[in-house]
This record gives structure tokens, sequence and C-alpha cells, in this order.
């Protein structure tokens, strides 16, 4: 790859952590498309390992900002990481044997049913209390163990299936299931990356330019989501973003096909 490829990479990496920042599931969303369809890498496995770790690292950087304005439920994320590490081990054991055509095919499919989902969802209310306790431990823990199964497999962050996932497990609202999201995005994604390079499967000098570019991204989209927020428009936004990506997404399928 040439410096140009790079400083797509950059950008590409920009709008990732933004969008990390604004729903917290949008980047791993946008990685993988951006990845092959932008920068120009012809594996889809390398793109998706390179990802992983990008999304990974962009996320950690979302999180810490999500930190300091209070929005994060720690105990939730990381009893919801600590269960999804095992699935996103497994599932990407099965991502790097399966096509990957139709990888990206699946993927955006599963998109469009999650928009479709967060679309009917009411953001507001929910429970800004929300912890972790007896009662929504095991459901906390079920759903953290299928999101990473569903990250590791197609090799992203899972945020777009974390955010919901929490809320249906703890109520929480909106804004605080973003920024806890984070917390097992990092970790998906980590677990993720590390079983792909293992198989050679990561381009470290993309993921490196890829993370530069993110951390201005997650800056301005960490301020973005907590204005959207206030005016209850976050969940449209959410859905939106998935519907565009995965239209184009099943575009480029029929075409290569």
């Amino acid at each position: 790859m040439d410096l140009f490829h790079y400083i797509l990479g950059a950008g590409s990496g920009a709008i990732v952590g933004f969008s990390l920042g604004l729903v917290g599931g949008g980047g791993s969303i946008l990685a993988v498309p951006l990845m092959v369809y932008l920068v120009g890498v012809k594996s889809p496995h390398v793109a998706i390992g390179t990802s992983a770790l990008a999304v990974a690292a962009n996320a950690l950087l979302g999180l810490f900002n999500h930190a300091r304005t209070g929005t994060v439920k720690w105990s939730i994320g990381l009893a919801y990481a600590a269960a999804g590490v095992l699935g996103a081990f497994a599932g990407s054991t099965a991502g790097k044997a399966f096509d990957g055509q139709r990888l990206l095919f699946l993927f955006a499919i599963v998109m469009i049913v999650v928009g479709v989902l967060m679309l009917r969802r009411k953001e507001e209310g929910g429970d800004a209390d929300a912890h972790l306790n007896r009662g929504n431990a095991p459901k906390v823990a079920g759903y953290g163990l299928a999101t990473g199964a569903f990250s590791g497999f197609f090799g992203i962050g899972g945020g777009f299936l974390i955010v919901p996932g929490l809320i249906g497990s703890t109520r929480m609202p909106m804004i605080n299931a973003v920024g806890t999201s984070l917390v097992a995005v990092t970790a998906f994604g980590l677990t993720t990356a590390l079983n792909y390079a293992i198989s050679g499967l990561v381009d470290w000098l993309l993921a490196g330019v890829f993370v530069a570019g993110g951390l201005v991204g997650s800056l301005l989209g960490t301020r973005a989501a907590k204005s959207l927020s206030s005016k209850g428009r976050l969940s449209q936004v959410f859905a939106g973003l998935i519907f565009v990506v995965a239209a184009y997404m099943l575009w480029k399928s029929a075409n290569a096909a």
C-alpha cells in the first residue's frame, strides 16, 4: 500500500472514532467496509483482523471520554465483557475458516435486522440507577456470551449488538448503554485481533494510522452523543447509520456475485 492509501486509512479511522464516540457500535460497523471499499485492503480476512485491532484501540479512547462524562456503568460493562470474551474467541476461530465475501454479506443482513429493532425501541426512559445484581446477572452474562460470539465471527467490536444487549438485560438508558458498551467493544476487539494476528491476518501499520485518525473523531463523537441524547435522537441516528452502510455492502456483494 502507498502513502495515499495510508492517508485514507487515517481518514477512515477518524470516521470510525467519531461513530464509536457517538453511538458505541457504529465504528465497528463502518471499519470493515471502509477497510475493503475505501482503503483498498484486498483480503476480507486481513480487513477484519486489522479493523478489529483498530476498533478496539479507538473504543478504548471513546471509553476514556465517556468515563469522564460519567456515562459508564462499570460493574455491568466488565461482567458483560468477561462473558463475551469466551464467545469472541470461539466466534473469531469460526470466522477465519469462513469465506470472506459471505461474511460481509451476512454482516449486512444482521445490521439491517438490528437497525429495525433499534427504530422500534423507545429511547426515552430507562433505569438510570441500573447496576449489576443477582436478578440481572444471568441475563448480562447470556447477552455478553451471545454478542461476543457474533463479534468474533464477523471480526467487529460488536457494539451495534452490545448496546441493545445492555438495554435488554438491565434497562439502562441509551446514553449509558453507549458508554458502557465500549468496555465490551474493547475486550471483544482485542480478543478477535489476537486470534487473527496469530494467523498473520493483521496489517499493523494500517491499524496504527487508523487509530491515530480515531483520536480526533472519538472526541468529537462523544460530544455529539451528549447533545443528541438530550434531544432523544440517538437511536434514530444509530439505526440510520446501520441502514446506509448495510445497503452499500449488499450492493457491493451483489456486484461481486
